[in-house]
């Protein structure tokens, strides 16, 4: 009899613990690492688990990087040339800080799959065409925390000075990712003003050229009248192993410092800088990836610091993704979507429109990019045809070529996406055509570039002429030696071939 009662109670308790892991398992499964519960809530009689994920989404736009970061009150806003004001664009968030409590409001299904968007303004993103983008892209977000880490022969600080925005889901905007020595940071602004969407720069800062970088940071931060820089700018820092400068300032030591804006911008003090005293070669494709790869968006222009893009192109690009009409949704190849790319008068103001930009061209104020130099480089298919169709209210794909034939050595500068080819990282600035490995490979993957109507990019103003240069002309033979020596043949077994596709 006691017996009997003791496996009786020997087995309820088995019961019982067992029901105790089983509990502990279900809670712990249940909980996202962040500590947001995934729980199904039936709101507007949608499917719980789609509602679930919703509210996720849109409550993450409220998280913070820290206590005391916030968000701008839109991520991304329209350029008023008339008034010189930036206002909000219709963003889909209920909140106007990152520590906001206001309610989610989760739209319905209806508005993700709907065949036809109803947008309004071309210079906005509506809270239907976040979703459809969400829904047509699937991509996932990416982390914003600095790391320090290594790339071959140089130590990068990624994410050294972060830009106030804060979370940026994958989706909602697009990422000009771009690079300089401290020299150029005199573009960042007029940059900016006319992008008004993240930036990702990658700074080289060999050696001493470290401190006037971190000061021109903070000049951009404190003294440029505005939040712009703040807002959207991040800035990565990278240098060779054999020049790591003497000492590396914290950054949330000298950003707690507001700068003396009574001094001079420091990259207008340059006379002489580190990387031109020990005459070292600028790694352009490390900076181009390093800017690339710390990119939170999905879609991404890779452009040099020098090239301002037209306004609201960001929006206007994103509204036409989302409309997905023809040739976005006919096509089954990979994809970029090339910009063309002019230069203007020294004297003048750069075009805001591509109808401005029309005027220009006609009085020989404004001519395609690099004319004087490579014109071969960044001739552009139909690009008399761009340049004289007329500007509409919608972007759209003008044309849809590929990089062969009379254009077999173009050079594009596109919108893309992380999953395009990366620039060989052996090839420096001064040995030029550093980015026709890259074009090499779309073309081998058959790549369609689909030309935008509207979009355009305008390089700081003043017209360049070639001028012949020796020391630089020797650097040109060796990498193109290198070129056909070891890179050619290294794509070839990678990629392939395919007819009209060279370098």
């Amino acid at each position: 009899m006691m017996g009997n009662r003791r496996n009786l109670v020997f087995r309820v308790s088995i019961v019982i613990n067992i029901a105790v892991l089983l509990y502990a398992a279900m809670h712990l499964s249940g909980t996202t690492s962040n500590g947001i519960d995934w729980v199904p809530v039936n709101v507007d009689g949608q499917e719980p688990a789609r509602n679930a994920e919703l509210r996720y989404l849109y409550e993450r736009r409220a998280e913070p990087r820290n206590e005391t970061e916030t968000r701008p009150d839109a991520l991304l806003k329209t350029y008023d040339e008339s008034t010189s004001q930036k206002t909000p664009s219709t963003v889909a968030t209920t909140n106007k800080t990152a520590s906001s409590t206001a309610s989610v409001v989760v739209p319905s299904e209806l508005e993700i799959t709907s065949d036809g968007l109803d947008i309004v303004d071309e210079n906005a993103l509506s809270e239907a065409t976040l979703l459809r983008l969400r829904s047509l892209l699937n991509c996932n977000e990416r982390e914003f925390l600095p790391v320090t880490y290594q790339r071959g022969e140089f130590w990068v600080l990624k994410n050294y000075v972060r830009a106030d925005h804060g979370v940026v889901l994958c989706h909602e905007s697009i990422t000009y990712t771009t690079h300089a020595g401290y020299e150029f940071l005199d573009n960042v602004l007029p940059l900016v003003e006319r992008w008004m969407a993240p930036v990702s720069l990658a700074i080289h800062a060999p050696g001493a050229d470290l401190t006037p970088t971190v000061n021109s940071i903070r000049y951009l931060r404190d003294c440029t009248g505005n939040d712009l820089v703040r807002s959207f700018v991040t800035f990565h820092v990278f240098f060779s192993h054999k020049h790591i400068p003497s000492t590396i300032p914290d950054p949330e030591s000298f950003l707690n410092t507001p700068y003396n804006c009574s001094n001079s911008a420091p990259y207008v003090l340059t006379n002489s800088t580190y990387m031109k005293q020990k005459s070292l070669l600028y790694p352009v494709n490390v900076a181009r990836n390093v800017a690339r790869d710390s990119a939170l968006t999905h879609f991404i222009l890779p452009s040099d610091i020098e090239l301002y893009p037209s306004p609201n192109l960001v929006p206007r690009f994103l509204n036409m993704i989302a409309r997905n009409s023809k040739p976005l949704n006919t096509s089954t190849r990979p994809r970029v979507f090339p910009i063309s790319i002019f230069e203007v008068d020294a004297k003048v103001k750069v075009p805001s429109t591509k109808t401005e930009l029309q005027d220009m061209l006609k009085k020989k104020k404004a001519i395609p990019f690099h004319k004087f130099v490579c014109p071969t480089c960044h001739n552009i298919p139909q690009a008399q045809q761009w340049m004289t169709a007329a500007e509409t209210t919608q972007m759209e794909v003008f044309h849809v070529g590929k990089r062969k034939g009379k254009f077999v050595i173009w050079e594009p500068i596109f919108i893309g996406t992380h999953q395009d080819p990366y620039y060989d990282e052996r090839l420096s600035w001064e040995g030029k055509k550093d980015k026709m490995t890259q074009g090499y490979i779309l073309c081998v993957k058959d790549y369609d570039f689909m030309i935008l109507n509207n979009a355009f990019l305008i390089h700081k103003p003043g017209i360049k002429y070639y001028t012949k240069n020796a020391k630089r002309d020797a650097i040109v033979a060796r990498q193109n030696h290198f070129v056909k020596q070891v890179i050619t043949p290294e794509l070839k077994k990678l990629f392939g071939t395919r007819d009209g596709c060279a370098m």
